[in-house]
């Protein structure tokens, strides 16, 4: 099936008792079993529901992956998966990391024993170079958050392979309608589904996808021993967000890229981040491996001072941390998303006080460029 096919269909039948269209949100605890261990599939929700079960097997459908996990946040699915490791085991991350992935790994995993390496993912023999004997996963995000950087994801398969590595890509910023990374070599793929599965910036989950028997069988069980679970209503709310994404994500990339042409061209942004730019680093590679370039533009306007009056005289984006919603949003990541990792990492990472980060919605983009360009010039006269 195509992917809006899927996406309307996949793990949504008729409910059987009624004939309903839509999957029910099924709001129990517990199901009653007609003796002992005679039951309907169903035993306790903290194993699983069937409003999940349906949302599971619909993400599952777009990333062609046979099993999909659903969780609380999208940082609970992160910690899940790397919680496949053992103590004494290292791993190595994308170097340029969304801050709270940061956070997990370096502040309370490592507290139990795991060891890891921030690495250019985007560059494979630094990848190469940083494995050692007991290095176990390559912990990917391509896009970057919030630098953009993309990473050669058949290529990096192909090294793990080689090196007897697991293989993780968080799939947040492009999605499935945008890159499918287990049909480029990956073993595992995650989301926080908060951001565009959802799309509509009311619930907060994570997900993670799998076609590898043995890896989906020890997530599940370490999402039942820890109960990092979702609401039934929280899973019927990205369901209902799954229908549109193909939709969605063509209208955020279609406005993203023009948005992103107007803003390198403007005399007050220094820089401008977006893979569908000529000018990005790795333009060719996004082309290659990626349907569209996404909603997710960085630009940067050289100072602290500059990104907050922009920050506070938008009117349509939002000030607000998370993306992916129908309604446009803008951020600092420095002192926002970022704001856990130090100083000293940010500096290298190019994560200045004046980068803006923005989460293009679809708004009509004619009415996007105009809040964007007349807070732009409100931003030379306030920091002169």
């Amino acid at each position: 099936m195509g992917f809006s096919t899927d996406a309307v269909h996949a793990g949504q039948q008729p409910d059987p008792s009624t004939g309903a269209v839509i999957t029910p949100i099924y709001q129990t605890s517990t199901y009653v079993q007609e003796s002992i261990g005679v039951h309907q599939g169903y035993e306790y929700a903290r194993g699983d529901n069937p409003t999940r079960s349906a949302y599971e097997k619909n993400v599952a459908a777009l990333e062609k992956a046979t099993h999909g996990i659903a969780f609380g946040s999208g940082m609970a699915a992160i910690d899940a998966t790397i919680c496949t490791l053992s103590a004494g085991d290292h791993f190595l991350m994308t170097e340029d990391v969304y801050g709270g992935t940061h956070r997990l790994f370096s502040r309370i995993r490592t507290r139990h024993g795991l060891k890891f390496d921030r690495v250019k993912t985007h560059e494979v023999e630094a990848v190469r170079a940083a494995i050692r004997p007991e290095t176990r996963m390559l912990f990917v995000e391509t896009p970057t958050n919030p630098n953009l950087l993309i990473s050669d994801l058949r290529a990096l398969s192909a090294l793990c392979r080689e090196h007897k590595l697991v293989m993780v890509v968080d799939n947040t910023f492009a999605t499935p309608y945008l890159q499918r990374p287990l049909e480029m070599g990956a073993d595992v793929v995650l989301h926080s589904a908060t951001k565009y599965l959802n799309g509509h910036s009311d619930m907060v989950g994570g997900i993670v996808l799998t076609s590898n028997e043995k890896l989906a069988e020890q997530i599940r069980f370490i999402q039942f021993a820890a109960g990092a679970i979702p609401g039934p209503f929280d899973c019927w709310l990205a369901m209902r967000g799954t229908k549109t994404l193909g939709l969605r994500m063509q209208c955020h990339d279609a406005s993203a890229r023009v948005l992103a042409e107007r803003l390198d061209a403007h005399p007050a942004t220094l820089r401008t981040i977006y893979p569908g730019l000529a000018s990005h680093p790795h333009h060719e590679l996004a082309k290659q491996q990626m349907r569209g370039f996404g909603g997710m533009i960085s630009f940067d306007l050289g100072s602290r001072e500059a990104a907050r009056v922009m920050l506070e005289e938008v009117k349509i984006f939002a000030l607000a941390e998370s993306l992916g919603g129908v309604e446009s949003l803008i951020s600092q990541p420095a002192e926002m998303t970022h704001a856990s990792i130090s100083q000293a990492d940010r500096d290298a990472l190019g994560i200045t006080p004046g980068l803006v980060r923005i989460s293009v919605g679809i708004e009509d983009l004619e009415d996007l460029w105009k809040d964007l360009e007349d807070a732009l010039a409100k931003v030379p006269a306030a920091v002169s």
